[in-house]
């Protein structure tokens, strides 16, 4: 994939180009998960050159930056799973799902594409970059004839409230508007839709090890439901 789009600083316009990574890449890549990911965030879940050349490798479709003046700012990973095989373990962890981010679990046969991973340094964030990369993933799962886009997004809000409320509380809360999670929120705008709340799903003392499991359905593919 390579697409170029203008992304807005302001009113200003400013020219980004989403395109699929390469090992050319991956020093670039490291830095963005450093800046994107600070403690308390786990150091060791930054990604490696060896996990980026698995991605690269296995499933290059679902590896893809996005690059402003020549700098690569930002990134989304994705593999390939089986709906049946996800049911089967709703309450999963991103380790177990990802391999720890290194993708041998995918399944070139897989009818859904579920996110590793997708960060945007800080500095470009105000730009929407992430809600195009998003967009662009999105885009895969209609090309392959996918049934949908799978993830667990981070509810690092929830720490500030855990005292006070479960987090199918918490998650109900943002879904009623009266209160806002910096990544749930953004994976909202983005389309994508709550499947549950899974416990134990990666170490994060923000979201208290918990994640909001969530889809986008392939508005052109049946997807039966369960």
């Amino acid at each position: 994939m390579r697409k170029h789009l203008y992304v807005f600083d302001g009113d200003t316009p400013v020219e980004a180009i989403i395109r699929t990574y390469g090992v050319a890449d991956f020093d670039a890549l490291i830095a963005v998960q450093q800046a994107s990911f600070p403690p308390p965030f786990p150091s060791e879940l930054w990604w490696t050159k060896e996990q980026l050349t698995e991605h690269v490798t296995r499933f290059p479709e679902g590896a893809l930056c996005v690059e402003v003046a020549g700098q690569v700012v930002g990134s989304i990973t994705g593999l390939r799973v089986d709906s049946e095989d996800m049911a089967a373990s709703a309450d999963h962890s991103w380790s177990t799902v990802t391999d720890s981010g290194s993708i041998r679990t995918h399944r070139p046969d897989g009818d859904t594409l579920y996110i590793v991973d997708v960060c945007i340094m800080p500095a470009y964030r105000k730009l929407g970059l992430g809600k195009w990369l998003m967009q662009s993933m999105y885009e895969v799962v209609v090309q392959l004839g996918l049934v949908r886009l799978l993830g667990g997004g981070r509810m690092p809000g929830y720490h500030k409230v855990a005292e006070a409320m479960s987090a199918d509380s918490y998650v109900s809360a943002v879904m009623a508007g009266t209160m806002k999670d910096p990544v749930i929120t953004f994976l909202l705008r983005c389309g994508r839709t709550p499947v549950g709340v899974v416990t134990g799903y990666l170490e994060d003392e923000e979201s208290l090890n918990h994640a909001l499991l969530m889809e986008w359905r392939n508005p052109f593919t049946y997807y039966k439901e369960e």
